[in-house]
């Protein structure tokens, strides 16, 4: 998709345009009870979790012990906790490493790594601006771009350093490469019949596709199709970009952009009668699966939490939402609502072993994005349920003394441990539950 013109629109009202919010998320109002207030306040193990996460975060910027990068989907998941542990200095300039290896048609890299230390197979990017590192990208996502602008808005709300979107990286402006970012996704990632991004088919918000034994670059083995995370995210991303700038063509501009997505999520991918979000709508190439199984049973726990805070649902469909991730964790015997997905695809439909039957993508349970689900249980006023989907997640962290990238079914930690993300998540939870602990006090 190219880019529209701008006089289309000459009719919407400035004043309507110039809001920074598409969708009318829900906002909670409910009122935290006495009892959920007092504890959240004596939680010696939320004091804990927090202090743990404080002291990982500030020891350095990777996503955890088995990655030697910089990952953006990571650090926006931890920018906030960066700003006060690492400093606005240091958060700054890991941001601005992104843009200094941003492509000429707008793309964003996944990771940047030490050129000393770049050889885990990738194909590695160079930078003029940044001659001493290496970038790279997972190419099956639809997510860096968004990633970065969202991680971007976080450290703008928590510095008020608002002075980091004139920074010019050669001749671009950070806003002006922001927009960059976002066009790069309407350029290169855009449906024109669903009006809505794509990616290759992966698990969920995954980065592994099925047809290769890697599965992390398009090839021309890839199935490109649609799906609810990335076009939750791009949404997200407008709205966060919008907060940030004064351009008046921009705001017209973007928030045409993002109403239409959020008007053809829902059209294409809700499935009204099982009250849920499609695993996905192939384009050409079809389905890589076999027709053995229902594909359209399974549940994205994680592409739904992303759509919540897109502004997706109602309250009474988030309330629903929460109630059947609960049931799929019952059936599933997962530790909590971190479990990516439910049922899971089954052994064999994948050619990297890593992705059988609740391993890993496939049926793992994440902390990492369970605890996305927290905050946007918070922010709609779902107090006692953010509560009772936090305590197993915190005590996973308790009773293994540590982060992990993802937890089996039966609790035991796997993947990377110090985990930065899965501690970023937490600690927003958790200072989350405890600003409305605090306000909730206050109105008494």
């Amino acid at each position: 998709m190219k880019q529209i013109d701008i006089m289309k629109y000459k009719n919407f009202l400035w004043t309507a345009l110039a809001v920074a919010t598409i969708s009318s998320a829900v906002q909670g109002q409910a009122r935290m009870s006495d009892t959920l207030q007092q504890s959240i306040r004596s939680s010696s193990k939320l004091t804990q979790v927090t202090q743990m996460a404080e002291k990982l975060v500030q020891s350095g910027f990777t996503a955890g012990d088995g990655y030697g990068e910089v990952w953006i989907r990571d650090l926006n998941s931890f920018v906030e906790l960066s700003t006060k542990v690492n400093g606005q200095e240091r958060t700054r300039e890991a941001l601005l490493m992104f843009f200094k290896f941003q492509q000429p048609d707008g793309n964003i890299p996944d990771g940047y790594i030490p050129a000393a230390r770049a050889g885990a197979g990738y194909v590695y990017q160079t930078s003029p601006y940044e001659p001493d590192y290496r970038s790279h990208k997972n190419t099956v996502e639809t997510d860096q771009e968004t990633s970065l602008i969202q991680a971007v808005h976080k450290y703008i709300q928590a510095t008020g350093d608002r002075a980091f979107l004139h920074i010019k990286v050669g001749d671009r402006t950070v806003a002006d490469r922001m927009h960059d970012a976002l066009q790069y996704l309407l350029d290169d990632r855009f449906n024109a019949k669903y009006g809505l991004l794509w990616g290759a088919t992966t698990v969920d918000w995954g980065d592994v596709q099925p047809e290769h034994e890697w599965g992390v670059a398009l090839d021309s083995s890839s199935h490109p199709a649609i799906d609810i995370y990335d076009n939750a995210m791009f949404v997200i991303a407008i709205n966060n970009y919008l907060d940030l700038i004064d351009d008046r063509s921009r705001q017209v501009y973007w928030t045409k952009v993002g109403h239409d997505i959020t008007k053809n999520t829902r059209k294409y991918l809700w499935d009204k009668k099982r009250q849920k979000y499609r695993p996905h709508i192939y384009l050409d190439k079809g389905s890589p699966f076999p027709n053995t199984f229902d594909e359209e049973e399974i549940y994205y726990h994680g592409g739904t939490f992303t759509a919540i805070e897109a502004g997706f649902l109602t309250k009474k469909e988030i309330r629903e939402a929460y109630l059947r991730m609960q049931d799929n964790v019952k059936k599933s015997g997962a530790p909590s609502i971190g479990l990516t997905v439910y049922p899971p695809y089954p052994n064999g439909t994948f050619e990297n072993k890593g992705l059988g039957e609740y391993s890993y993508q496939n049926g793992g349970d994440w902390t990492w994005f369970g605890g996305r689900m927290v905050q946007q249980l918070i922010r709609v006023g779902m107090y006692e349920e953010a509560y009772e989907a936090l305590a197993p997640m915190v005590d996973l962290v308790l009773d293994h003394k540590g982060f992990y990238e993802w937890w089996t079914r039966d609790g035991k930690p796997a993947g990377s441990a110090s985990f930065r993300g899965a501690a970023g998540v937490l600690w927003k939870s958790i200072e989350m539950l405890h600003e409305q602990a605090d306000s909730n006090k206050s109105k008494q």
